[in-house]
């Protein structure tokens, strides 16, 4: 990951992202600006997102030959996204994985033009519940239930998605889990760690989302790209960025002082036993 460091960067920063590895981040040095910061806002329901600084816009070309990774996230417009696109298919000798997270502001009816003509460049669309029913007019009261997400999803899976039609939807869809339609699943619900149940644990939701694309990219280098069995891996992720306000801690392979193959394996187990109670359910 390319950190673009100003003048200004904060040692106990360094210090913090230091404490991740080394080797996962790329920093540059700019001694003539401030580092691009930007403000979350929550207005009850509404989310705003501002840069308070300039920003520094990284492009697929910033990454240096033995920086490009086998998996390519990105959160921007459909327009960017397809902009991105370009820019990698003019790299030699890279084709990465691609997941778009498309940005919330530009998760409405207008875009969906320019969202349906980058899809099957793409090999997984990731949006939340409530912006893949914003994009495609679907109408919800507070959250999206499982029906509305279903249906949200197959709308969108029967765009096309990837090459070849073989690309992957996956809607992040809060307490209720993840759910997944590809060419190898019909669709299937993957639980989340913490549920309605479990409010009290969860502290700040913020960056959740981007945690669990991140997870997700690690479960498919384990699995073979895979993308049902790596969704788990992404929201364990998540569950470990909502237990408290910033990031959380990792120390000696604990992340919060818990171990996360132990919680791989708990979603495993309930994801297993909801799909076969599904399975039971329709054959009744």
């Amino acid at each position: 990951m390319i950190v673009d460091r100003g003048h200004d960067f904060k040692p106990y920063v360094q210090a913090t992202l230091n404490m991740y590895g080394k080797d996962m981040w790329v920093f540059r040095d700019h001694k003539d600006r401030e580092t691009t910061r930007a403000l979350n806002l929550y207005r009850g329901d509404h989310r705003g997102f501002e840069y308070i600084t300039p920003r520094l816009r990284i492009t697929p070309k910033d990454y240096a030959l033995h920086q490009r990774g086998r998996y390519l996230h990105f959160i921007c417009s459909p327009k960017r996204a397809k902009e991105i696109m370009t820019e990698v298919k003019e790299i030699p000798d890279w084709d990465p994985v691609t997941i778009f997270e498309p940005i919330p502001d530009r998760c409405v009816p207008n875009e969906l033009p320019a969202l349906r003509d980058i899809l099957p460049a793409i090999n997984i669309l990731s949006p939340n519940a409530g912006e893949a029913c914003n994009l495609l007019s679907i109408a919800y009261q507070d959250e999206p239930d499982k029906a509305t997400v279903e249906q949200a999803a197959d709308i969108l899976y029967g765009f096309g998605v990837g090459p070849r039609g073989e690309g992957s939807i996956v809607i992040r869809s809060g307490a209720l889990g993840a759910y997944i339609k590809n060419s190898q699943s019909t669709g299937q619900w993957i639980d989340a760690y913490y549920t309605v149940a479990d409010t009290g644990k969860v502290i700040d939701v913020t960056g959740a989302g981007n945690a669990f694309l991140g997870g997700l990219a690690a479960g498919l280098s384990k699995h073979n790209d895979d993308v049902l069995p790596a969704a788990v891996y992404g929201t364990v992720a998540a569950s470990f960025v909502i237990e408290q306000h910033g990031l959380p801690s990792f120390v000696n392979g604990r992340w919060n002082d818990d171990d996360p193959e132990k919680r791989v394996q708990e979603v495993q187990a309930r994801s297993r036993n909801g799909s076969r109670n599904v399975e039971e359910g329709r054959r009744d």
